[in-house]
């Protein structure tokens, strides 16, 4: 059975061929995924890597967790499901740009 692993806290430089490098020491590694930004294709500095065995992936934690790859220590631990996230966008409320009931008028009585 395959376990995903998520991988945190790495360099700029780290390449998929790098992670599957480091981890193919402790069990057979199915998939490797970067995760890198949209727009500018640069690495986000976390990935996941897919162990084939549930052995090679706590063998995995305990034998990469803290250590240093390219300069920086490494954060390994099972990977959570993703997380529903709700459709749309914004998230601006009340309607008004915050300006309230009286943008250009006047709040004073005349008399």
């Amino acid at each position: 059975m395959n376990t995903k692993l998520f991988v945190g806290n790495l360099s700029f430089e780290v390449t998929e061929n790098d992670l599957q490098d480091a981890f193919v020491p402790f069990g057979p590694v199915s998939e490797v995924n970067l995760m890198t930004d949209r727009s500018t294709g640069r690495s986000r500095g976390f990935g996941f890597v897919t162990m084939a065995t549930p052995e090679g992936a706590q063998a995995a934690i305990q034998g990469m967790a803290g250590k240093d790859l390219k300069g920086r220590a490494l954060t390994v631990n099972e990977a959570r499901p993703r997380e529903e996230r709700s459709g749309g966008g914004g998230g601006r409320g009340g309607g008004r740009g915050g300006y309230g009931d009286r943008r250009g008028g006047h709040s004073r009585s005349r008399y």
